[in-house]
Order: C-alpha cells, then structure tokens, then sequence
C-alpha cells in the first residue's frame, strides 16, 4: 500500500518540544503534591488564624487609635497627627527613649561578650559539658518578675549581697537603686541574670566550626588569636548576628524586671527616683494604663516599632559586609 500524505494546508502544528530558546514544559501537579499542599495550609491556619486576630488585627487597630483621642471610657476622637507631635515635644518621652538607648548600648555588647568566653570555656569542657550547659541555662528559666524582685534585694545597699561582697574587698559599693548615675548599670548587671541562651547559641556554633580549619591554620603557623579572628569569628558570625539582633530587640522592649524593681508598688516608687529606671515602654504603659491616654501610648508603640524596624534593616544591611555563609562566594 502506498504512504498515505497529507495536504500541505491541513497539517497540524505540533508543539515544539522543551529545549534551548523554546518555552519549558509545565507539567501539572501530581494528585499527592496538590494533597500535601492542602495538608500544610490546614496545619498553618491555627497560626494565620493567630496572628490575624491576635498581630495583625491589634496593630491595625493601634495604628488608627494613634490618630485618636481614646480613654477607653469615651468613643475615640479623631485628631489626626496631634499625638505624634506630642511624641516630640513630651521630655518625658525624650528621657524614657534615652534610659532605653543607654541600656541597650551597654546590655547588648556586655552580653555578646560575656557570653561568647563563657561558651569558648564551655566548648573546652569534656564529660561535663551538659552538666555546665543546664545550669547556665537555668536562670533562663527563672520568671522574670522573680528576677527583678531578687536583684532588689541583691543590690540593696545596706545590706545587699553585692555590696557586702565588694566590701570584703575593700571596695565602697555603690547605691544601685538610689543613686540616679548607678541605677541603668545595676539594671544592666541585673540583665546579665539571663545570659545563658546566648551562651548555648554560641557554643552550638562553636562546636559546629570544622576542625580541620583549625589544623591547617596552625600549619600554617597561625597562633591562638589569629585562629581565633580568622577561623572561629568567621565560622560563627551567623550566630553573632542572630543574637546581635534579638538582643537588640529585646532590650528595647524591657520592662517586666525593671517594673517589677521600681513601679511594682507605691511604696517602692516613693523610695526610689524612679526617673532614672522610666524605660521606653514602661512609660508607654504608664500612659495607656495609668492615665488612659491608649491614643497618645499606641503612637508611642509605632514609634518603638519604626525604629526597631530601621535598626534591624540597618543591622541587617551591614550583615553583608561581616557575616559569612558557608558556601557563599561574595
């Protein structure tokens, strides 16, 4: 029998197959890809639910009452950008956002420090290392109201356990909670009490740094400091940044301790000068618990939230230069 042909004009086009320069194949999702997508939304709604009512929902809220005048007790009263500019002009707010920054900047590198020996010591620990790492995470534990009321008593001056231990050195100690120049270093000391998960961090990235690094740095004749600058700092910068930026956070937002410490009771704040504690969001409580101005205190929250924002983007930004990635060639 003879080939059968086809007219020249009633040929069919045929899709050009994947290749260099030609559109690539899209092949439908498998029945299981589309039954395992279905699973992880059901298992991520709990936490979408969470934050939309509980995150998000908060902070839209928050943002519009910023623009109000609101007592809680009277409908919000709209006065557009009237508590913002209060945010500049209140001393109160300058003072408070002050205090904050100073124990930042004093809290964050201390704690990186402190925290990055304890860990090179922990990591030249054998057999008992997990016993060392227990107990060094434990005050983590404590709670934190427990922790200020603890280091009220610690840093008494009379009969503090502090003082008395400079004193069997000779040293006068100071007035930790009355004296205005000694209260932020007493509160800093006071932070030193949770150290112990930067501490962990740190010597998982410890352990995680490759030994042969190590040997052939000192094969090539490089001593303790020079391994330690030019293998362990590298190795473990990703850890560095990590606590860099939680730390930071966090000690923007303290307040549990040091409310515990100086505003738990009236007693107490008539005792102490309790100016020179005001944290940034102690005072923001104040203004929306204690005096019910809830629009005057969520502009005060957006403006914690903005610049927590741009110091972490800025963090953020100089990670690029410092922080190494195993793998990355820039």
């Amino acid at each position: 029998m003879g080939t059968a042909t086809v007219p020249a004009g009633r040929r069919r086009a045929r899709a050009p197959l994947a290749g260099p320069g030609r559109p690539p194949l899209r092949p439908g999702r498998s029945p299981s890809a589309r039954r395992e997508a279905r699973w992880a939304y059901v298992f991520l709604a709990p936490w979408i639910v969470g934050f939309l009512a509980f995150q998000a929902g908060p902070m839209i809220a928050s943002a519009w009452l910023s623009l109000t005048e609101y007592d809680v007790i009277n409908e919000p009263r709209f006065t557009g950008l009237d508590n913002y500019r209060q945010l500049v002009a209140d001393p109160q707010v300058a003072r408070s956002l002050g205090n904050t920054v100073y124990y930042t900047a004093l809290h964050v590198p201390l704690v990186m420090v402190i925290s990055l020996g304890l860990a090179l010591l922990l990591n030249r620990v054998g057999r008992f290392q997990g016993f060392f790492r227990t107990v060094f995470y434990l005050p983590v534990m404590t709670p934190a109201v427990a922790v200020g009321i603890l280091f009220l008593l610690l840093l008494n001056t009379q009969d503090g356990l502090i003082n008395r231990g400079l004193a069997l050195v000779g040293v006068d100690g100071p007035s930790w909670t009355t004296d205005p120049d000694w209260m932020l270093p007493g509160i800093v000391l006071m932070s030193l009490w949770s150290l112990g998960s930067t501490v962990i961090i740190y010597l998982a990235a410890l352990q995680n740094v490759p030994r042969d690094l190590y040997e052939a740095a000192s094969i090539d004749g490089a001593g303790a400091g020079a391994r330690f600058r030019s293998v362990t700092l590298p190795m473990i910068s990703g850890a560095l940044f990590f606590t860099l930026i939680v730390n930071t956070i966090a000690s923007l937002q303290m307040f549990t301790e040091v409310y515990t410490m100086y505003f738990g009771n009236r007693e107490t704040q008539n005792r102490f000068n309790s100016d020179a504690a005001t944290f940034y969001v102690i005072h923001l409580f104040q203004e929306a618990f204690q005096f019910l101005h809830m629009g005057f205190a969520s502009a005060m929250a957006w403006l914690l939230f903005v610049i927590i924002l741009l110091i972490t983007l800025l963090q953020v930004k100089l990670s690029n230069r410092f922080v190494y990635y195993e793998g990355d060639h820039r």
